[in-house]
This record gives structure tokens, C-alpha cells and sequence, in this order.
């Protein structure tokens, strides 16, 4: 049970509210049409129920608001606009994600593909499909979490009649089952045929909330469907009738064959077409332009429940695919709880993101092409330290290519979900939540330091080979230099995973990585210029005796060896700004949302 009460917008300057004291409800095991013209507010309804959009009243989902319930994707499915995924993913790849936000099994992918026909489009690209297949990716992305209420926001718009018939079969489906279904169109007669409720909106206000039938006969006009070989001569003789009893009959001939008449009634042309001897193979009774409905098509609910029923068995319509009634499930605990805003397994959900495209591929290639090229050149003219010579920085540049490379991932981090929002369509953008943060910087981190490694072992192959190892010798002390560069990598990464998700964009967060050394490093340096009056020598046999765990003194050397380069402009500027970042992050992204 949908029930929405008193939905009113955010009051405009110098208009009315888009939506004003909206209240209505869509039934369990019924479809439900929102109908309205253009800009009457309909997709504004959908986004105040789901949360989406500032305002007062209130939306319950089987007696809990959006923000009572635990799990929303396991209760509502949505469908508001395009794919909510990145045109680069395919078909299987992006429910799988989908499924890791949702905490469903993966296996739910496949067979969501099956249910809503595409099963053979599964390695197909999103930015390839038509428009009725990418409506089908969005249908079984609502569906993932087998949710007892869909909103849909004009599903049908644009599709071919045979799209649109297999459609709302698919919804009529989900009610069948106890499911409650609210679409919004703005096609009158499509209301009438499609769905078993019609809530009529204007100005945003409550017009009428009749059942499809009354709907159909007080709002849209009754018609006789006439099908023969001779419409032309039909028509012209229940035009002569007509004008000789004065009476008002409307006749559209809708092609070659098929008659629409209006004002009149079966008995009516039928007499006339014995009388005058004019063959007919149709007569029908119609509403509008409603015709046969469509037979309901398989559901994902109905094939969660197949197995749980005995063969020759009916399933229990009211059942959902744990083997529950609604009425069993709405008698949960309705305590508040703390909205669940990110992926239930974030890690996974996170490897999936990152390696559903061919993102990180084509970045470490280009990464390594242009390492190996700059080493090249750095050693053929020669005087470049070996440590820069290996990481292909030269002095001139800012970053080497695989510090900008582990920005440029850690930028796409949150900045292509917020291109493209990937968790679900019923949150907008993708919420940054602490879980998710830290799948983010794990897996970034994870993906520069394996970065690293490939352009340092690229470049000493391509120098060995090129030089036949004239530029590379034995270095007396590798331990800080590895450190060191391991720290630029994961540090420029975790920058770009925070910037983006702070400003909300990849370019933002590829800006804050190029901004570390090109404005923050300076200013550093001015800083630590100067020698220090309170020297740090013996700080590690100090550490070691406050400590309860003794080290080696050996440990004394790694311990100086981190603060000389910490100590450094670079690491200083970025360790700075990645805590400016997290504080930021924290402020715009990490605020309670519980509501009581």
C-alpha cells in the first residue's frame, strides 16, 4: 500500500507550487495511473514521495516513510528517466553492480535478464541499446531487489505499441502478485486500458481518483470499432441515417478497413448494415482508443516463487518471493532507522565499478607509453637522478604521468557516478557514506600502487633495452625511495577520490591533484625554509623507550627515513590537502540523515 498525504512542493516566486495538498493512494495488487498534462506536476509527486524533492506531506510505504525503511531498494523500484549507468558498461556489468548496492545475490543479474526478455543483450554496451531496450535495462534495475511497489515516471513514452503492450503486461504481472504499481502519463486513454485506478492531477492538485471503468465512461467518450471490406460505403450510410434521424454521430475512418463511430451504439450499425446489405467482421463496444489488454508476461516475483510451489499448484498471489504475504511483511517494527545510503557490499560493488569499463586499462597503457618515452628522453640527455629517471618526472613537470594516472582513477572514484548515478534511480546521485568512502580509497589506493610498479618495471625494461643498462645502477638505498614513491601514487589517488566526491565532478578532482604541487607545494616550501630551532635527532630511541612494544633499533633508520620524507615540500603539501579534503568531505557528505 502506497498511501501519499498532503505532497506539496516548494513554494515558487510569484507561481503556485508545483504540487499543492497531493493526496491519494495506490492499492496492493492494483496499477495505478497518475495522469496529467505536461507540467502538472506529476514527475514533482513522484520525487516528494521518494525524498528527492524539498517539501511537507508525506509518503508511506506500507506504513513507513522512505526514510523508516532500511532497505529502500528492497521496497521500492524506480524508474525515473534513462539508464542510470555509464554508456561504457554493459548490460550484465551494470546489474551486477547494482545488485552489490542492492545486497542481492549476483545470480539476481541473469535472472532479471531473463524475466524482461534482453538476456541475450547481457554483453551489449548501455550506450548502444534503443530506447525500448534501455527501458527494459531500467525495469530490471528497479526489480533487482525484488520491491513489493514500483514508480515508474512515463515508462511508455516513446516506445512502439508493441513495446507498450508488453510493458504494462510486465506491470500487471507485478500486481497480480500483490505488488502495488503508480505510473504517470499523460495519455488519457492509455490510463483507461492500462491501468485499474486513474488519480487525475491538474496544477498539481487532485482532480479526481476514479476506478479505471468510471474513468473511462465519465471522462472519455464511448465508440462503436467497426471492421469490413466496404468502410467507405458504411460510412456514408450512417452519415445519410444520421443527418435524416438528426442525430449527432462523429465517423473517423482509421484505415482502410476499421470505422470509429462515435454517438452511436452497436445495435445501431449493425441494422444499418443489414438494412443496406454492407458485409461487417467486427462490431465492438470501445472506450476511447482501449483495446484487448495485454496478457501478463513473466515476472521476476513470479520466478523467485516458482520453486516454492508444488507442480500442479497455484501461487499464492499475495506471496512475495521469501514466502510471505504483505500483510505478513508490513507487520515489521516501524523504528526509526538510519537510511542505508550507500551499497550494502561496498568493496564489491566497488570492484565491479571499477572494472566494468575499460577505464583503468586504457589509463595504465597510455600511463606506461608515455613513462617509458619520457625515460627515454630524460636518459639520453642525460644528469636526471635515477629515482626521477625511473618514475619519468622530469624537474619541469609538476607530477610524473603515474602520479596524474592514479589521480585520474581516483577522480573517476565518484566523479563518473555523479555523470552517470549508478546506485539507484530513486536517489538522484550517489551518497557518500562512509563504508563506500573507505571501498574507495582501498581500491584506488590498491590500483596505484599496482600503477607504480607497472611504470617502474616498464621504464627499467625499456632503459635496459634501449641503453643496455647505462643509466640504471644498484642503488645503495631503496627503501625511501620506494616509500616515497608509493605515498605520491596513493596520495594523488585519495586526492581525487575526495575532491571529486566533494565537488561532485572527475575534473574537479583531477584539478585538486594538479593543484597539490603547482599552488600548495610552494607555499609549503616558504614555510619549511630555514633550519629548524628544536632539531628531531634522537627521536627514535625516545619513541622507543615511551612505547610498550620494543623494536629493533634497526627500526630507528625506517622511522627517520619517514620523517625526512614527510618533511619534504611534496609530501607535506599533500598530506595538508588530503586532510583539507576529508574535512570537507566529512562537512558536505558525512552528516546524519536519520529522521524521526
Amino acid at each position: 500500500m502506497l498511501q501519499a498525504i498532503g505532497l506539496t512542493s516548494k513554494a515558487r516566486t510569484d507561481a503556485p507550487p508545483l504540487v499543492d495538498d497531493l493526496t491519494f493512494e495506490a492499492r496492493p495488487g492494483h496499477v495505478t495511473a497518475l495522469l496529467g498534462e505536461p507540467g502538472s506536476g506529476k514527475t514533482t509527486a513522484l520525487r516528494l514521495m521518494l525524498e528527492l524533492e524539498p517539501g511537507r506531506g508525506v509518503t508511506y510505504f506500507r506504513g513507513r516513510p522512505l526514510h523508516r525503511i532500511p532497505h529502500p531498494g528492497r521496497e521500492v523500484g524506480v524508474v525515473l528517466g534513462d539508464v542510470p549507468g555509464n554508456p561504457a558498461r554493459t548490460v550484465r556489468n551494470q546489474l551486477r553492480m547494482l545488485c552489490a548496492a542492492a545486497g542481492v545475490p549476483a545470480s539476481r543479474a541473469d535472472t532479471m535478464l531473463e524475466v524482461v526478455g534482453i538476456a541475450g543483450l547481457r554483453d551489449q554496451r548501455l550506450g548502444s541499446l534503443s530506447l525500448g531496450m534501455e527501458r527494459r535495462v531500467a525495469l530490471a534495475s528497479a526489480l533487482l531487489g525484488d520491491p513489493c511497489t514500483l514508480l515508474l515516471d512515463e515508462p511508455a513514452a516513446g516506445l512502439s505499441p508493441r513495446e507498450r503492450g508488453w510493458l504494462y503486461g510486465l506491470l500487471r504481472g507485478h500486481a497480480s502478485l500483490g505488488g502495488a504499481v503508480l505510473f504517470t502519463t499523460d495519455d488519457a486513454k492509455e490510463a483507461a486500458r492500462s491501468a485499474d485506478r486513474v488519480v487525475s492531477i491538474e496544477a498539481g492538485r487532485l482532480v479526481a481518483d476514479q476506478e479505471a471503468a468510471d474513468f473511462a465512461r465519465t471522462r472519455l467518450r464511448p465508440r462503436v470499432a467497426v471492421r469490413t471490406p466496404h468502410a467507405a460505403r458504411l460510412a456514408d450510410v450512417l452519415g445519410r441515417e444520421a443527418r435524416a434521424a438528426r442525430r449527432a454521430v462523429e465517423i473517423v475512418e482509421e484505415s482502410g478497413s476499421r470505422l470509429s463511430v462515435y454517438g452511436s451504439n452497436c445495435a445501431e450499425v449493425g441494422e444499418a448494415a443489414f438494412r443496406h446489405g454492407v458485409l461487417v467482421h467486427q462490431l465492438a463496444d470501445e472506450t476511447g482508443d482501449a483495446g484487448a489488454s495485454a496478457a501478463p508476461v513473466p515476472h521476476a516475483r513470479a520466478a523467485a516463487t516458482a520453486t516454492a510451489v508444488p507442480a500442479g499448484a497455484a501461487p499464492d498471489p499475495s506471496a512475495d518471493s521469501g514466502g510471505r504475504s504483505p500483510d505478513a511483511r508490513s507487520r515489521r517494527p516501524a523504528s526509526a532507522v538510519r537510511r542505508v545510503g550507500g551499497p550494502l557490499r561496498p568493496l564489491r560493488y566497488e570492484l565491479l565499478r571499477v572494472f566494468g569499463t575499460a577505464t583503468p586499462v586504457l589509463t595504465a597503457t597510455l600511463v606506461v607509453v608515455v613513462s617509458v618515452l619520457t625515460s627515454l628522453v630524460l636518459a639520453r640527455a642525460g644528469q636526471t637522478p635515477q629515482n626521477r629517471l625511473l618514475a619519468a618526472w622530469p624537474a619541469l613537470l609538476p607530477l610524473p604521468p603515474a602520479a596524474l594516472g592514479a589521480g585520474l582513477l581516483g577522480a573517476l572514484a565518484f566523479g563518473e557516478e555523479y555523470r552517470y548515478p549508478a546506485l539507484a534511480a530513486d536517489r538522484g546521485t550517489v551518497p557518500r557514506r562512509l563504508g563506500l568512502l573507505t571501498a574507495k580509497l582501498g581500491v584506488c589506493a590498491a590500483l596505484a600502487l599496482l600503477l607504480g610498479a607497472l611504470v617502474v618495471t616498464a621504464d627499467a625494461a625499456a632503459l635496459a633495452l634501449v641503453f643496455d643498462s647505462g643509466p640504471l645502477r644498484t642503488p645503495a638505498e631503496w627503501l625511501s625511495p620506494a616509500a616515497s614513491w608509493a605515498g605520491l601514487l596513493i596520495g594523488c589517488a585519495w586526492a581525487g577520490v575526495l575532491a571529486s566526491g566533494v565537488f561532485r565532478s572527475a575534473t574537479a578532482g583531477l584539478a585538486a591533484v594538479l593543484a597539490v604541487p603547482v599552488g600548495v607545494v610552494p607555499l609549503v616550501g616558504k614555510a619549511l625554509e630555514g633550519s629548524s630551532a628544536y632539531p628531531v635527532t634522537g627521536l627514535g630511541p625516545r619513541l622507543r623507550g615511551l612505547s610498550w612494544v620494543q623494536w629493533p633499533p634497526e627500526a630507528d633508520r625506517l622511522l627517520v627515513g619517514a620523517l625526512r620524507v614527510m618533511t619534504q615540500p611534496v609530501a607535506t603539501a599533500l598530506v595538508l590537502s588530503l586532510m583539507v579534503l576529508l574535512c570537507a568531505y566529512g562537512f558536505t557528505g558525512l552528516r546524519s540523515r536519520v529522521r524521526w
